[in-house]
């Protein structure tokens, strides 16, 4: 019994070495990991060593350092005039080239001179066997990008026949074969590109056993050349594919951008309409309350009315009441989808004797701003003064927003015909929008970008965008004076700042209410 326990309580022998020969693979394992990470530590240190030479041969090739200042930059050097890194200009002539119709020919043949010419110096003649087959497997891959499956399955069968039949082996013919099968596993599925490869391998594997044209080769070397042509053709699709399909949706995204931006900008439109329609609601139907109330005290005030008379005024009242109900239904249609604003709802619509007050809370919150009234001052229609008042309040709200300090000038000059409305501010000039002027007979100026929808003016951005709050920039000036069948213009003045001008006619121009400016001219 002692024996036996102590036996027991010893070490085990049958464990034993299965434990010296863990704890020994593992001491292998931290000494290669030392080794490994002892080398690591050398080629870093060559590479700092070597990283600005790389660098400078990088720059000379490629004609851009890593992280160097884009060209136009502030602090970046000026690009030499006609100054091009030689590896990009070699890279470009080569894309040309092996874009063009005639590289597939002129390589084509280039190969069968090639191939002849290797093997002239081992055949009497070139009309031979070796020579059609010297032949056949290089000239067909003249049509090779028209045609690359039938090309390539006379270019494959005729190399494979060559090396079954104990042809003489030449570079050329096996350079041939390698990049029909390279060609191929770029253009075929993945499915059928294995199917090729392991074809191409039997192929091999039946000329080593029927035949001794490879024996001077080892065998791994053609097994090997020819999984990898295939693979780098298949892996050259499969980075086409990836490109193209990043392309295709980037393409999507830009098409849904585009359609979303005109959405929102028809919204845009549409929201401002809603609004200037609100606002004339309150002009109109205080009109037609007017007509209403003394048609309908009209028999109470006239004597001697006739009762046609008096049926006339009633008519009158009646139909004036059933306009009123009218309008309020449209104003209703126009509320579900816009939000009314507190000020139309609790105050009467503002007019031009209201400027001064809008001048005050301009110079109120910082602004600078003088008002000049030229021509002959007069009572015109409620809607005229309501535009010309809201395009100024406008205007006064950009030039706060976008050039704040700035000052501003509002001119208003009455003419015989219509209302003339100049708002500038003499904020810094740029080229942020180009104002077209060559068409005297468009109702609302085009404003052309050439810098694109966003630009920068004196570190202030003007965006193609409506402005939040009550109204819509310049989409809302533009909706006033083309609603009244006027002019409207806005874009950077001459003399420098940004300038708004609308002409609104006294007499309204009935088939010219909309006939320009569909599109809202760019935001301020």
């Amino acid at each position: 019994m002692s024996t036996d326990g102590k036996a027991r309580t010893g070490p085990d022998p049958a464990g034993f070495g299965p434990a010296v020969a863990h704890h020994a693979w593992r001491l292998s394992g931290r000494i290669v990991a030392g080794v490994g990470q002892l080398l690591l530590w050398i080629l870093t240190g060559i590479g700092t060593l070597l990283r600005p030479l790389v660098v400078k041969l990088g720059t000379r090739l490629t004609g851009s350092a890593g992280r160097r200042p884009a060209m136009g930059a502030p602090g970046a050097p000026p690009a030499p005039a006609g100054a091009t890194a030689p590896l990009p200009r070699w890279l470009n002539a080569w894309r040309e080239v092996a874009g063009s119709w005639y590289f597939a020919p002129l390589t084509g043949l280039a190969l069968t001179i090639a191939a002849l010419a290797e093997l002239a110096p081992r055949v009497d003649t070139p009309l031979s066997l070796a020579g059609g087959f010297a032949v056949a497997a290089t000239l067909p891959l003249v049509w090779r990008r028209e045609n690359l499956r039938p090309v390539a399955a006379v270019v494959l069968s005729a190399y494979a026949a060559s090396l079954l039949t104990g042809q003489i082996l030449l570079v050329t013919t096996g350079f041939a074969a390698l990049y029909t099968l390279y060609a191929l596993g770029r253009q075929l599925p993945r499915q059928s590109t294995g199917v090729l490869a392991v074809g191409s391998v039997a192929t091999i594997a039946v000329v080593y056993l029927a035949a001794g044209t490879l024996d001077d080769v080892p065998w791994p070397a053609p097994i090997v050349a020819v999984l990898a042509a295939i693979g780098l053709g298949d892996a050259r699709r499969v980075v086409e594919t990836a490109g193209r399909t990043e392309a295709e949706a980037a393409e999507r995204t830009n098409e849904t951008l585009t359609r979303l931006n005109t959405v929102q900008r028809e919204q845009a439109v549409m929201r401002e309409r809603a609004r200037i329609a609100r606002e004339l609601h309150d002009v109109v139907a205080h009109s037609v309350s007017m007509i209403a109330v003394q048609a309908e005290t009209a028999p109470y005030t006239m004597e001697n009315l006739s009762p046609e008379a008096r049926a006339g005024y009633t008519e009158i009242a009646k139909t004036a009441r059933e306009a009123l109900v009218e309008m309020r239904r449209l104003l209703s249609v126009l509320r579900a989808d816009a939000k009314p604003e507190p000020e139309a709802a609790n105050s009467p619509q503002p007019r031009l004797d209201r400027l001064p007050d809008l001048i005050e809370q301009h110079r109120g919150a910082g602004g600078h701003v003088d008002l000049a009234v030229h021509g002959d001052p007069r009572d015109l229609s409620a809607t005229v003064e309501l535009s010309a008042y809201r395009i100024v309040q406008e205007a006064l709200t950009n030039a706060r927003r976008h050039a704040p300090g700035a000052g501003v000038r509002v001119d208003l000059t009455f003419l015989p015909d219509r209302l003339a409305v100049r708002v500038r501010d003499d904020g810094a000039s740029a080229p942020t929008q180009v104002l077209n002027r060559q068409d005297p007979g468009s109702r609302t100026a085009v404003l052309d970008d050439p810098a694109g929808p966003t630009s920068v003016d004196a570190g202030r951005t003007r965006l193609e965008t409506p402005e939040s709050g009550g109204g819509h920039g310049l989409v809302g000036m533009r909706e006033r004076a083309t609603m009244l069948g006027g002019r409207f213009s806005a874009g950077p003045a001459t003399e420098g700042g940004f300038l708004v001008e609308a002409e609104l006619p006294l007499t309204r121009e009935g088939n010219s209410i909309r006939g320009h400016g569909s599109q809202a001219p760019p935001g301020r």
